[in-house]
């Protein structure tokens, strides 16, 4: 259903989009910094869940429209490659009041229960995820393929997974370096920064792939 150049493709694109220190990454830096390895993971759990969830819903929901319009598909594709320059641009403005809440120390370590609750909180809500999955999504899927609605819940495992992986190695760092992550908020405005551009990169690429012929 899916061959092997959709899926490399979707690959290069979903780790370019994951990567990026977004509300997911710089939540569990934050609680890796505050408390260690442990639920630093656990909060990638809960997040991977709720993206998980966020990605069928996503899904079954647009799977429908995407298979019989196209002009629906390019309209999504150009909403989300602006509300991506969109968090770029405030996430570029924005990066110095982030690392320093972010080296902030908190109380009591919560409950396990209570950080995968947490983490899935924001996996359901990140606006990161729901645009990538609205807007990047569809320009993967191929009509001849197969079933439309199918091919996203795949597409949604697997960035999940991805998710999974990349952002528990991102908990794991700031776990063991939870002293130079924290004295230092220039290291944490240095990622905010990267991850800016990466997310106004990519929403100008996705404008461009809309609208080209």
């Amino acid at each position: 259903m899916i061959d092997g150049n959709q899926l490399a493709t979707f690959f290069v694109a979903s780790m370019a989009i994951i990567i990026v220190p977004g509300p997911s990454v710089l939540f569990t830096l934050a609680r890796g910094v505050a408390w260690g390895r442990a639920v630093a993971v656990l909060t990638v759990l809960g997040n991977s869940i709720g993206t998980l969830v966020l990605s069928v819903v996503v899904a079954v929901g647009l799977g429908p429209l995407l298979a019989h319009s196209k002009v629906f598909s390019t309209l999504l594709q150009l909403a989300g490659g602006c509300y991506l320059v969109w968090l770029g641009i405030d996430a570029m403005r924005h990066r110095h009041a982030h690392a320093q809440a972010m080296t902030k120390r908190e109380g009591s370590r919560p409950s396990n229960l209570h950080v995968v609750r947490q983490g899935f909180g924001v996996g359901i809500l990140n606006p990161k995820s729901l645009v990538f999955f609205a807007a990047v999504f569809p320009h993967f899927v191929d009509r001849t393929k197969g079933n439309v609605t199918v091919q996203l819940l795949i597409f949604g495992v697997i960035f999940s997974a991805m998710a999974f992986l990349s952002d528990s190695t991102w908990g794991l760092i700031a776990g063991t370096a939870r002293e130079w992550l924290s004295g230092s908020p220039t290291r944490l405005v240095l990622l905010r920064t990267i991850g800016a551009c990466v997310m106004m990169t990519l929403g100008v690429l996705i404008i461009v792939s809309a609208v080209a012929p």
